[in-house]
Parts: structure tokens; sequence; C-alpha cells
């Protein structure tokens, strides 16, 4: 396998009117590695994805998706991307079988049936082909539209938040097949909001309003967060939550069922602040989780994209 990194952008810029969306991003994915890509709504996840496909042209940056020039060999990446929108893209009045038909043959397919019954079979669909799109649920489209992203056997894929509203099973499902595509060497960048889906990427690139903050795998992003957390247990610990909040000391405090969480980044600090609050509660040093970092870096980040698209 190519050294060569599947994707490798620098600077990348994108402005709307006086807005920029996406504000100088650098971006290198490794070939065969899933990567996460996070951050807040309207803070240009979807505007980068686009830049990488070839569907938007940046204003500033450069780059190379799987070797070829993001400006000047645009339509050439396309036909090596598979792209899934956040909303789904098929026509819901034709069966899984036809729109599957019908995006071979947009691109040309020469083998036809062969590779859309290999799709059905990978996916799970052989059995709901002739049910119509729109009948699904969103499990179900989902696997419907990774099917049609995958079928002309794309090196890289683009996957814009695929599993919102979609219930945990099928969620399992559809990263299971997702870490069997990028065994087989297929790049796959994918924005979620699910803390458990960023900890199965094996990393992770969080931007906010433009601005990419972190970098790295999960343990990583963690550990060079400089946050420290304890966890409260006893009687009314999850109701501390209002209290620790605005204590100097406390980046965050929530409650875990029972329990409470709190967040900080000197943990003498936090731990005055626990006990001048809440004495009587039992608590222990604990890991700061990713969603506890998350939640610190998008607090810190200024949104200079209010009103752009994303």
């Amino acid at each position: 396998m190519s050294e060569r990194p599947a994707i490798r952008v620098e600077g990348l810029t994108k402005r709307f009117g006086e807005r920029t969306v996406v504000d100088h991003v650098d971006l290198t994915v490794g070939r065969g590695r899933i990567c996460g890509f996070l951050g807040p709504n309207g803070s240009g996840k979807t505007t980068t994805l686009r830049m990488i496909c070839g569907l938007l042209i940046p204003d500033d940056g450069a780059g190379e998706v799987l070797g070829l020039d993001l400006r000047r060999q645009r339509d050439a990446i396309k036909l090596r991307i598979g792209y899934m929108t956040q909303r789904f893209g098929l026509f819901e009045d034709l069966t899984i079988r036809e729109n599957l038909g019908f995006v071979a043959d947009a691109y040309g397919i020469d083998d036809k049936r062969a590779r859309v019954d290999a799709a059905l079979e990978r996916l799970g669909l052989e059995t709901r082909a002739h049910q119509l799109a729109g009948t699904l649920s969103g499990g179900w489209k989902q696997r419907l539209a990774l099917a049609a992203c995958v079928l002309h056997e794309p090196d890289i894929l683009l996957l814009d938040e695929p599993t919102a509203g979609v219930d945990p099973l099928a969620r399992r499902e559809f990263w299971d097949q997702i870490h069997l595509l990028a065994a087989d060497g297929v790049t796959v960048l994918v924005s979620t909001h699910y803390m458990d889906e960023a900890e199965r990427c094996h990393d992770i690139a969080y931007i906010a309003y433009g601005v990419m903050l972190a970098r790295g795998t999960a343990a990583e992003i963690v550990a060079e967060s400089g946050l420290v957390a304890l966890a409260g247990e006893g009687p009314g610990a999850d109701r501390l939550a209002p209290r620790l909040e605005h204590r100097d000391g406390v980046a965050m405090a929530a409650a875990f069922g029972p329990t409470i969480h709190v967040c900080g980044q000197e943990m003498a600090a936090l731990r005055r602040a626990v006990d001048a609050v809440a004495p009587d509660i039992r608590w222990r040093e604990t890991e700061p989780t990713l969603e506890d970092v998350f939640i610190h870096l998008m607090r810190g980040a200024s949104d200079n994209s209010v009103g752009a698209g994303a």
C-alpha cells in the first residue's frame, strides 16, 4: 500500500460573503484510516467535506486527494469518492434494487447486475431488494445509502453525520460495515456528534467555527487537553451540577445517573470547589471523557460563522 496519504490539504479556506466558514484548515488522513470529524453545528464540517470531494472550490489553500490536485483534478477526484450526505438522497418511489441500478448507470458501471447483487449482499439488503425506498425505516435507508456510496468501489468515503436519528443497533451494524471497508483499504472521513462513534475512529479531527482545534487519537486528545476530573457519589450528588458549574476551578459539571462528574484544569482547585459545596459527597479522581474535552474546546471557541451554511 502506498505511503502517500489519501487526503492531504493545507490552509483550506472557504468564505461565504464576509464570513469565513472554514479557516485555513490542515488535514491529513492516511489510507485505510477512519477519521472522525467532529465539531458543533455550523462549524464548517460539511463545507470541508464538499471541498475535499470536489463539490466546492476552496477560496484559499491547496492539497491532494488520492494524489490528485484538489483544484485542477476535481472531476477525477469525484469518481473515486463515495459521498453520503446528511439527508437521504435517493428516490423514495423506486425500490432498493432500482435505486442501486440508477446509481450504477450514473457511474457507467459495466457489470451492473453483479455489482448491485454484491452491494445488496454486503449490506444485508437482499430480502428487501424489491421494497420501495420510501417505506424503509431510518436504519434501512442508511444501509441503502451506504450501498449506493460503495457501488462504484471508491477509495475514499466521506460520510456526513450518517447515523443521525438511527437506533443503537443500526448504528452498531453500520460501524461494523465501516470497519470492514477500512480493512479493505478504503479511507473514511466521517462527521458525527456521537462520542461513542468518535471513539471507534482511528483518529479524530475537531473543528469549531472553521478552525481546527484538536487532532489525534481519542486518547491523545484527552491527554493533551490538560483537564482533570472528579466523580462524586452520595445522596443528592446528581443535583449538584448547578451549584458547582460556576465555581472557581470548575470548567463543567454534569450528572451521570445518581453521580456527578466535575472537570477543571487543576486538581487542587477542583477539590477546593467540590469540598466547599459538597463536603459530604465521596469524591474520587477519574479520567476526563472525550465529551468533556470537546465541550471545553467548544466553550472556548469564538463563533465567527453565525448565519453561514456549514
